[in-house]
């Protein structure tokens, strides 16, 4: 069974910044593509970053030139780098991955338990 587990989320002031982590762990053979999703009160969860296994990145256009995804594939660890932060950035931070257990099974899409970030003065 493969799960992933974010930390790094908490409170901090407009302008201030937080590095978010996720870590998959398990059965893992391969890691393929590894995103970051937010969802806000009241909206529906959207996707904030997206990074393959090659290291091709994608942004949503509301976070471009203030966050950055990077992985650690030996670790089987994505980051979000965030800064410049702003009061709408606040949500629940969710990690999200596509794995192959091992060679002869599908890849799964678990989801992490979602860390709070919250932007407030």
């Amino acid at each position: 069974q493969v799960q992933l587990v974010e930390s790094g989320g908490g409170s901090v002031q407009p302008g201030g910044s937080l590095r978010l982590s996720c870590a998959a762990s398990g059965s893992i053979f391969s890691i393929n593509a590894m995103a970051w999703y937010r969802q806000a009160p009241g909206k529906q969860r959207e996707l904030v970053a997206r990074i393959t296994s090659g290291g091709s990145t994608n942004y949503a256009d509301s976070v471009k030139g203030r966050f950055t995804i990077s992985r650690d594939n030996a670790k089987n660890t994505v980051y979000l780098q965030m800064n410049s932060l702003k009061p709408e950035d606040t949500a629940v931070y969710y990690c999200n991955a596509v794995i192959t257990a091992t060679r002869w099974t599908p890849p799964v899409a678990p989801w992490g338990q979602g860390t709070q970030v919250t932007v407030s003065s």
